[in-house]
């Protein structure tokens, strides 16, 4: 991975020590609404956090899968679909079952079944 113009900490490091934060000082000294959001906003760093380290990877990823089904955006493959230009559904399928795993890493890893 090439180094970019930031130091040390990350933007993933800094969010990661935000939510530690709320996770482990705040969240147990706190109840009712504000414990509830403060589980939200530990969720929602947790998410920033994997899009932060994951996000470059999985869009080069969806531009390679888009581009097999010879589209070159989710918009042009909506209207792909819908006017029938996708020969292969087996492709579309895998294609679209990885785009949905590629938001679950970000979204909630938890809710990915294991193959």
């Amino acid at each position: 991975m090439t180094k970019g113009p930031h130091d040390v900490p990350t933007a993933a490091q800094l969010v990661a020590a935000v939510r530690d934060f709320l996770e482990s000082d705040v969240l147990p000294a706190v109840e009712g609404r504000v414990r509830f959001h403060t589980r939200v906003a530990i969720n929602v760093l947790g998410m920033v956090e994997r899009e932060i380290e994951l996000g470059p990877a999985q869009a080069a990823e969806h531009a390679a899968r888009l581009a097999a089904l010879g589209v070159a955006g989710d918009a042009e493959l909506a209207a792909a679909v819908r006017e029938g230009r996708i020969a292969d559904d087996h492709e579309l399928v895998a294609a679209l079952v990885d785009a949905v795993r590629a938001k679950l890493e970000v979204a909630n890893p938890r809710y990915l079944v294991a193959d």
